[in-house]
């Protein structure tokens, strides 16, 4: 995986709980705020803050119960509270005109931060994610891994699953990409019993769909065909939603587009970050 020396972590205190916040730092550079997938915290984006090098000042925070922050000892973890995390590090650390690169959960917890205070953001990118809610079927499917995730760990069954959530067949199976699929299995495998409530947050997500016609900002929406927890459809329904926005679908590639296919994606958010016309 890449290595990223230009970028350092920090623990920071914002509403009640403690964030680990990795930032390139650079003050006279534009934006970008990093928002994660569960299970994969700040550091899936090492790509992407090499794509940016020079250009942007890229921030990635873990949300909270995940990465390097602090846990939480909750039932559940909602994405209104990850939201009301972000929003306080956002004024803790003082920015304004933000792009950001929300994966998966990410998201979820984009769409609610910038309905709220659209002011304080420039360009969206989304990727692998959605605005609405578990349909019934695939949630039950979900809730129950949850359990065993938080009863087992990773590990069997439970961690052949999250990989199938995680990436494309395509990409599972590519001899190329390898490397990279051993690269998270490793990771996913030691996750904790802990993440529960951050797992559980996300599976039972409420919709946010009727937020986006109110968020004007530029958005990038970037899918891949084989995303098998936020299909295709998905991303359709958020194209027709927001008002400023365009679509970039790819084949042969799952829910993690710029793990699996970096060579396309990265390329295509930063030229859209210097330029965020849809």
């Amino acid at each position: 995986m890449l290595e990223v020396a230009n970028s350092h972590g920090k623990h920071i205190q914002v509403n009640g709980t403690t964030l680990w916040v990795e930032d390139t730092g650079e003050a006279n550079l534009p934006i970008v705020l990093c928002l994660h997938s569960c299970f994969l915290d700040g550091t899936m984006f090492e790509g992407l803050v090499q794509a940016a090098a020079g250009k942007f000042r890229v921030i990635r925070p873990d949300f909270r119960g995940q990465g390097k922050s602090a846990l939480d000892d909750v039932d559940i973890i909602t994405m209104d509270k990850c939201a009301d995390d972000i929003e306080a590090l956002i004024e803790r650390m003082e920015l304004d005109s933000i792009n950001v690169m929300a994966q998966s959960m990410g998201g979820d917890v984009a769409f609610r931060l910038i309905a709220r205070r659209q002011e304080l953001f420039r360009s969206l990118v989304v990727a692998g994610s959605s605005a609405c809610g578990e349909p019934p079927e695939q949630g039950a499917r979900f809730a129950q891994w949850v359990v065993d995730a938080g009863e087992r760990g990773f590990v069997g069954d439970i961690l052949d699953m999250t990989m199938e959530v995680m990436f494309g067949k395509t990409t599972r199976n590519n001899p190329d990409k390898q490397a990279l699929v051993a690269y998270w299995r490793d990771r996913i495998e030691v996750l904790p019993k802990s993440l529960r409530p951050a797992m559980k947050g996300v599976m039972h997500r409420e919709s946010s769909v009727e937020l986006l016609s109110s968020i004007k900002i530029p958005v990038l929406i970037i899918n891949g065909e084989e995303d098998m927890p936020r299909p295709p459809a998905w991303s359709d329904e958020m194209k027709r939603e927001l008002p400023n926005s365009k679509l970039m679908r790819l084949s042969k590639i799952g829910h993690s587009p710029t793990l699996e296919a970096p060579e396309l994606v990265l390329p295509a958010i930063i030229d859209f970050y210097a330029d965020p016309r849809v």
